[in-house]
């Protein structure tokens, strides 16, 4: 999840975005086209230079298409409703630590049981 302290710049290119959501450039161009929220500025020379609002409105578009799985619609009606509070990714963990751990859990489990 971006937050906002961390977007320290006033603007951000398209690439600098996708490379955020890890998504290709075009997909954020799409989302711009289907999404009025997202309107980035653009130079002269007709590059888009997207604002630390414009990356949080596409963060929450991310959520609710790419992991909560919305149509485009559903996404459109989460936004305009307010509908939408952004999850913090999900923890990682030690995959080794846990399989111990629950193989400690299950000894126990067994010593119980005899």
């Amino acid at each position: 999840m971006i937050k906002a302290s961390e977007l320290t710049k006033l603007y951000y290119s398209i690439g600098e975005v996708a490379k955020m959501f890890d998504v290709n450039t075009s997909l954020i161009r799409f989302w711009e086209k289907e999404f009025s929220s997202i309107k980035p500025k653009k130079n002269k020379k007709g590059n888009r230079l997207f604002t630390p609002d414009n990356i949080l409105e596409l963060q929450k578009i991310y959520q609710l298409v790419k992991i909560d799985g919305h149509t485009l619609e559903g996404a459109k009606k989460a936004l305009k409703s307010g509908d939408i509070e952004l999850k913090e990714a999900p923890p990682t963990f030690d995959q080794e630590a846990l399989i111990e751990s629950l193989e400690s859990i299950k000894r126990k489990l067994i010593a119980l049981k005899d």
